[in-house]
């Protein structure tokens, strides 16, 4: 169990793993189930960007891992670098990556997750609003595209234009280049936009939390000046019981008879 913990990375960073992993399983099998090259050329885009994601994973758990010879061979280390790789023959390791993220799920339990996400919400918001911009870049830029490729005056007519409106909409930069032209097209980019506002806004709050928090967390005093501070108490201490020897030599001489 003790292994199990640390391996475990924090449950909100492994249930969004979780879910990329499936989500990016998937996209393998629409890439060849897709009938259009632009809908492939998008879901190919993607699994780049997911390639770049478990590439970062790899780097961190073994960065992190207690032994990394045992995360990369007995912990199917391998497979997770392999499927990192843009090769499309060996993105179906990603299965193991999926199958490590439930058992260690497994083992810590659904009342122990819900714990841990209700006390760090603001990581647990973060992911989610990741995992909505993941989801809006690829269904956002597949939907985008089918709406306005072959309307009348379109200008989204590619795969590209259809990702590179996406993404300079959910970043809420809209440069213009590339906008909808259909109602149904104008009603998906303002959910796009409101998905990007939020995910900014999150982010934000994320960061200044992450750089707040540790300020709450001085207000006990250093070490050394508690230490500092039980000498001067001591040092009292005994001052006090040697004036008050004093104090009673003085009296016993005050009390005796004078001749």
């Amino acid at each position: 169990m003790t292994k199990e913990r640390s391996e475990l990375k924090s449950i909100g960073y492994e249930i969004f793993i979780g879910i990329l992993s499936i989500l990016s399983i998937v996209n393998l099998v629409l890439v060849y189930a897709a009938q259009e090259q632009a809908i492939a050329t998008v879901l190919e885009v993607m699994n780049a960007v997911f390639s770049v994601i478990f590439l970062a994973d790899f780097l961190y758990r073994i960065a992190t891992a207690p032994s990394a010879g045992g995360y990369f061979f007995r912990h199917f280390g391998w497979a997770d670098l392999l499927a990192s790789m843009p090769f499309a023959q060996l993105k179906f390791l990603r299965i193991f990556r999926l199958i490590r993220v439930y058992r260690l799920l497994r083992k810590v339990g659904i009342r122990t997750i819900g714990r841990a996400l209700s006390k760090d919400r603001a990581g647990s918001s973060l992911y989610v609003l990741l995992l909505m911009g993941i989801f809006v870049l690829e269904f956002g830029s597949l939907t985008m595209l089918r709406i306005e490729q072959y309307a009348p005056g379109a200008n989204i007519t590619t795969a590209s234009d259809a990702v590179w409106y996406t993404i300079v909409t959910i970043s809420t930069v809209g440069y213009g280049d590339q906008y909808p032209v259909t109602g149904a097209g104008r009603i998906l980019g303002s959910g796009i936009i409101v998905v990007g506002v939020g995910i900014f806004g999150t982010f934000t709050g994320y960061l200044a939390n992450f750089f707040l928090s540790p300020k709450r967390k001085e207000s006990a005093p250093p070490a050394h000046v508690a230490d500092l501070s039980s000498v001067t108490v001591e040092g009292l201490r005994l001052r006090l019981e040697e004036s008050e020897a004093k104090l009673t030599e003085i009296r016993k001489l005050l009390a005796e008879p004078t001749q």
